[in-house]
């Protein structure tokens, strides 16, 4: 896993975007941190820098409160991606994305990735309900193997921990199918004037995760990564091929044709 860049220059921009409570921060901080936080609403905007190989990704968190509803459209200016977060468990916030965020996103690059995910997959499929690490392993599973390496330890392999969806034998009504989520990422590229045939394909970016358990969360950011490759390509050329201007040599350059006017 590439280890968390401090101080340095983005090369490229990833922005999440969705309505209050649909655990934006908290994929985030899974993905970043390695654990689960219950959050207070972030206020604004935050970012974190990411170093991916040789390349730095900002992945910017925004606000879902209505009061900040319009710094969503300055985060999005030049992103290379864009992740459009709902709640499995909620029809609405998924209808938010294209009531509210969507021409947020006007901003954002001409061939920006748009990517579809519904979060706290944990509350509905029983799939996602065991912690996962990075490689998508059951981290009750890495446990248990680390344990028969120890020869002191003679208990069996403990039984992985309940959610509480699955102690009550019970998940949630799921009232956003990842059929939804397709129908909606085809819309997006409608509004956007793009055709289907030419962009990425829905399977692509279309996710389901959960940021409690880690269900999904590597897989969406670091397919996004890989995904957003050429744009950073592109505009590393393009600064190559861009004159600079050294203000020191300029500053220079004027104060000797300040004193040869000088009588």
């Amino acid at each position: 896993m590439p280890e968390l860049s401090k101080m340095k220059k983005p090369d490229v921009k990833v922005v999440l975007l969705g309505d209050m409570n649909v655990g934006k921060t908290s994929l985030l901080h899974r993905y970043t941190e390695r654990k689960f936080k219950d959050t207070i609403s972030t206020v604004g905007g935050a970012f974190f820098l990411k170093q991916w190989g040789p390349y730095n990704i900002s992945i910017w968190d925004t606000a879902g409160r209505e009061q900040f509803h319009g710094l969503g459209s300055m985060y999005c200016r030049g992103a290379a991606a864009v992740i459009l977060t709902y709640d499995v468990t909620n029809w609405q916030s998924l209808a938010e994305l294209e009531e509210r965020f969507l021409s947020l996103t006007d901003t954002a690059n001409h061939d920006c990735i748009y990517a579809i995910v519904g979060n706290k997959a944990d509350l509905t499929d029983p799939n996602a309900q065991l912690s996962q690490d990075s490689d998508g392993v059951s981290q009750d599973q890495t446990e248990c193997e680390e344990e028969r390496t120890e020869p002191q330890v003679l208990s069996a392999c403990p039984t992985p921990p309940a959610s509480p969806a699955s102690l009550s034998g019970m998940v949630l009504h799921k009232q956003v199918t990842h059929e939804d989520a397709v129908a909606l990422y085809g819309r997006i590229l409608r509004y956007k004037g793009l055709e289907e045939k030419s962009s990425l394909p829905a399977e692509k970016v279309c996710f389901e995760t959960s940021a409690k358990t880690g269900y999904n969360v590597d897989t969406l950011f670091e397919t996004l990564f890989d995904l957003v490759l050429p744009s950073i390509l592109r505009k590393r050329n393009e600064n190559q091929e861009s004159p600079t201007v050294d203000l020191e040599e300029c500053r220079g350059a004027s104060s000797k044709r300040a004193k040869s006017t000088c009588c």
